[in-house]
């Protein structure tokens, strides 16, 4: 072993990646392949930490370039039971590996009740946490699998409701403080509850009235860009919550949408207008909304994409199906965010008994991708990983 003065020093020349600036490093790590990865890299020294925080230009570049990661889907079984998950496995990325393994997907952190009915629902999937709800707790958890924060909050005690139109966690990012929003029905109208993680504390919304008999039709809400809408399942209009403003609005549908609540989504593009896709058969319809030459916003269909070739082309999916079970197959939207699809192949035979194909797809390149097999129960949200480096 060579002695201490035998020892390589290093000269005033020698440069290490400690010398560099921050606009040399944040250049550097612009080009690691997750986000997943950026943390692991940020957490490697106080000085790539104090960096990649300090650069909101930053941040917004690497997101462009690196989209907030899809970790899985959370099944809701039917029964009392807690929602299962579903990981994606990406060999190709190590540290999006390990952040799947390390986080608690089983839900270990959730409140166990004493009556295993009617057992924990996901009422919203956002901003790294999930909203979960049972009709006999009396606490209810906001929680983030991955960092294992949990937030347990009292429910609101509602007089006279006739229907409830969603529980709506509003977070920017995780961690850091959120509200929850809480959307009911009367006899007097539509009215709202929103909870604040900084005050602990409901407060109620101005009333909104629609007409008293049609308030039962509105389903569950979509959050988008900081709004909540609903559509309406016999009118060609929606309902819509700003969530900043906290007021009460409505917008009309594509009038070829009236009636079909239950075949389209609404959601964001990967440039943040809004959409709506409606899937019949193997065929997707894109409408978006902006303004038209009057400058009025109007909702335009944009394109029709039709997907039966390309559902159909994998000899897995061939296989799985067989020409039998074809005609009986839809495709079924789950959802969109920030440019992409999550649908499923849904059989809707009366013996239907195959698994379903859970798959992607993305509105700006016009791509299918498949995720993987699974039984096909009740509501699925996709949990997407957000950025962490505030903790």
């Amino acid at each position: 072993m060579a002695s201490p003065s035998q020892q390589p020093t290093r000269r005033p020349t020698d440069t290490t990646i400690h010398d560099l600036c921050d606009d040399f490093l944040l250049a550097i790590v612009l080009r690691l392949p997750s986000l997943p990865s950026l943390i692991r890299a940020a957490f490697a020294c106080h000085s790539f930490l104090a960096a990649i925080r300090s650069s909101p230009a930053f941040h917004r570049r690497f997101r462009e370039l690196h989209p907030p990661p899809l970790l899985g889907l959370f099944f809701e079984p039917y029964g009392p039971y807690i929602p299962s998950f579903a990981p994606l496995h990406r060999r190709s990325d190590p540290d999006l590996a390990a952040t799947v393994r390390g986080a608690d997907f089983f839900l270990t952190r959730v409140p166990a009740t004493n009556d295993a009915s009617p057992g924990w629902r996901v009422m919203d999937c956002h901003g790294g946490y999930l909203f979960l709800l049972n009709f006999e707790a009396k606490e209810t958890p906001a929680y983030n699998p991955v960092t294992r924060v949990r937030h347990l909050i009292a429910l609101p005690h509602l007089d006279g409701v006739l229907a409830c139109h969603g529980v709506h966690l509003i977070s920017d990012e995780a961690p850091g403080p959120f509200r929850v929003v809480c959307v009911f029905s009367n006899e007097s109208g539509v009215r709202a509850m929103v909870f604040s993680s900084c005050t602990r504390e409901w407060r109620g919304l101005p009333l909104e009235e629609p007409a008293p008999e049609q308030q039962g039709w509105l389903p569950q809400g979509k959050q988008v860009n900081g709004s909540l809408y609903w559509a309406h399942k016999e009118q060609a209009y929606m309902m819509v919550l700003d969530t900043a403003t906290l007021q009460f609005s409505s917008i009309d549908l594509p009038h070829h949408l009236k009636g079909k609540g239950h075949l389209y989504r609404v959601g964001e593009s990967k440039d943040g207008k809004l959409c709506i896709v409606c899937g019949i058969k193997f065929e997707m319809f894109v409408w978006y909304r902006g303004p038209d030459a009057d400058g009025a916003d109007k909702w335009k269909l944009s394109k029709i994409f039709r997907l039966e070739e390309d559902v159909l082309k994998a000899e897995d999916v061939l296989k799985a199906m067989g020409g039998s079970h074809l005609e009986h197959s839809v495709l079924e939207m789950m959802g969109i965010m920030d440019g992409i699809v999550y649908l499923s192949v849904l059989d809707t035979s009366e013996d239907a008994h195959l698994p379903s194909w859970f798959l992607t797809f993305c509105l700006k390149k016009g791509k299918l991708d498949k995720l993987f097999r699974k039984q096909n129960v009740n509501y699925v949200n996709p949990y997407i990983m957000v950025w962490l480096l505030d903790l």
